[in-house]
């Protein structure tokens, strides 16, 4: 490549320069580069997106007025060959061709190519009375298509699924796992778009592949619902503070959908599960304060727990201390509906140890934390806590998120692991200051992981606390919640986060989806509103 320079400056002559010997370095000083052709794009990502589109971006080129990109499919026999190990290819069939792209235009999102296929891609830059660049490329693979529609609740049961997906869209059969199941698909089932399965075990998670020529068109992940006929079943008309309070060890309750009114705690003896028998038409029991004795484990599912009439404590309470050495339980809260609790979720002020505490695909709202943290750990305390997957707005207005406290009982004979992922978080910690924490956890022994969140109108600080340890935090997002960044507080988000706006639909309506192509294609926040 010809290189003229310009305004070079000699600090001695040119003779001194090139034959004198002893002489120091001269200083050379070059205030700009011409060059005879464009630079070729760098740092060119290729992502994927909606299964099956490519979005592409590159750093801008000086001097380039527009730029060009092929892409072309590669028969790449090898399904699980990795990204790595590949190099890009152009002797395949050219798929796709965009000139005149502008460096405004990205990133740039192109769809409709197939799934489960390996693509190269290359780019090159353009400008005016100066030749194109070289070629920049690189190798992306699709994703497996997804023609599935979401599975909705009222096409599962305790025994099948209906799957569906747009009538005519050629298939050749479903694989089902676990259990290996093939099921063959019918002319009239590609042309209606629907199967229906049945033949599969209660309370089971599946999932199912939509097949066609050896790739994968579409899949789906559920759940089929509770076996009633191994469960008490558990009716609008019955007395539930009776039967639960009368439970043996390892009891399963199945509740019909209706309204169950509790005038006061439920005292719940032994171990039990309390399962919503449809989850597309959930149980709503309205004022339940349930209170865990004698080292009771617990299970929640699929019900909607209104405190509106509780008697002002928090859901689930740790109610006696039981003997030295012994712990309570798990505690499992999963798929619920949690709103207008007056203190907080769960309640450990009591000396108590208990196995492990874990709230994971929930919906939790105006929980007012008026006498409470919305997690309160005191005394007490859990061997390990997981909070994942839940959505959790309009609460604790004033108090701490997660307290999990000294509990010098306990906190120096155990290592607790603390995991808080993919939640999405609005309108909490409503006070500004710094001594409202998301994070009031000061065990002697602990390791707190903070992963994937999405913290949107937080005024409070992540902690003041010397004592809080956090060993992962990574890929959160904040947006108007200044104090979770802020590096003059003790604890503090310092490393790879992002500060977009989500783009919620309708937040005071309860609907989180969220619009920001960035947090759906990094999967940040709670997954449920990011399809």
């Amino acid at each position: 490549m010809k290189k003229i320079f310009k305004h070079i400056l000699y600090i001695a002559g040119i003779a001194a320069v090139l034959f004198t010997a002893g002489c120091k370095d001269e200083l050379v000083e070059i205030t700009e580069l011409e060059v005879s052709r464009l630079f070729s794009p760098t740092d060119i990502e290729a992502m994927i997106v909606n299964q099956t589109s490519i979005r592409l971006s590159w750093k801008p080129v000086k001097n380039a007025e527009h730029y060009k990109v092929e892409i072309f499919e590669n028969a790449v026999q090898d399904q699980e060959a990795s990204l790595d190990d590949l190099e890009p290819t152009f002797d395949g069939e050219l798929v796709r061709e965009l000139t005149g792209v502008s460096i405004d235009d990205l990133p740039l999102t192109i769809p409709g190519f197939a799934g489960e296929t390996f693509y190269s891609i290359r780019v090159k830059a353009f400008g005016e009375q100066i030749d194109e660049s070289k070629w920049t490329a690189i190798v992306t693979k699709t994703r497996p298509e997804q023609i599935f529609f979401p599975v909705a609740l009222e096409d599962i049961t305790n025994t099948g699924v209906t799957l569906r997906w747009p009538a005519g869209e050629p298939a050749t059969k479903v694989v089902i796992t676990p259990g290996d199941i093939t099921r063959t698909l019918l002319g009239s089932e590609i042309q209606n778009g629907i199967v229906v399965i049945d033949g599969l075990d209660g309370e089971t998670e599946y999932t199912a592949k939509l097949i066609y020529n050896g790739k994968t068109r579409g899949t789906a992940v559920f759940t089929t619902y509770i076996d009633i006929s191994n469960a008490i079943v558990v009716r609008p008309t019955d007395d539930i503070v009776s039967l639960l309070e009368a439970a043996t060890a390892n009891q399963r309750f199945a509740v019909m959908p209706g309204e169950y009114n509790v005038a006061s705690s439920i005292l719940i003896p032994a171990t039990v599960e309390i399962i919503g028998a449809l989850p597309y038409d959930r149980p709503v029991i309205n004022g339940a304060v349930i209170r865990l004795n004698a080292g009771a484990g617990l299970r929640l599912k699929d019900l909607i727990l209104d405190g509106t009439t509780s008697d002002g404590n928090q859901t689930v309470v740790y109610n006696e201390v039981i003997a030295a050495g012994e712990t309570y339980g798990d505690l499992l809260v999963e798929d619920c509906i949690i709103r207008h609790y007056t203190k907080g979720i769960v309640y450990g002020s009591n000396a108590v140890l208990v196995e492990s505490v874990t709230y994971k695909g929930n919906i939790i709202h105006n929980v007012i934390c008026d006498g409470g943290d919305f997690i309160d750990f005191r005394s007490g305390m859990p061997k390990k806590f997981d909070f994942i997957n839940n959505t959790v707005y309009n609460s604790a207005n004033n108090r701490d998120l997660f307290r999990l406290d000294n509990a010098v009982t306990f906190s120096e004979d155990h290592h607790v692991v603390i995991t808080i992922e993919n939640n999405t978080f609005y309108n909490i910690i409503s006070t500004e200051g710094t001594t409202r924490r998301i994070l009031y956890i000061r065990l002697a022994s602990h390791e707190i992981h903070v992963n994937r969140n999405i913290f949107v109108e937080t005024l409070g600080s992540y902690s003041n606390q010397s004592a809080t340890t956090v060993v992962e935090m990574s890929s959160n997002n904040y947006f108007n919640a200044p104090v979770l960044t802020n590096p003059e507080l003790t604890v503090y988000d310092s490393g790879n986060y992002t500060t977009y706006n989500p783009g919620f639909i309708n937040p005071e309506a309860g609907n989180f989806k969220v619009t920001n192509e960035e947090l759906i294609l990094y999967e940040i926040g709670d997954p449920r509103w990011l399809q």
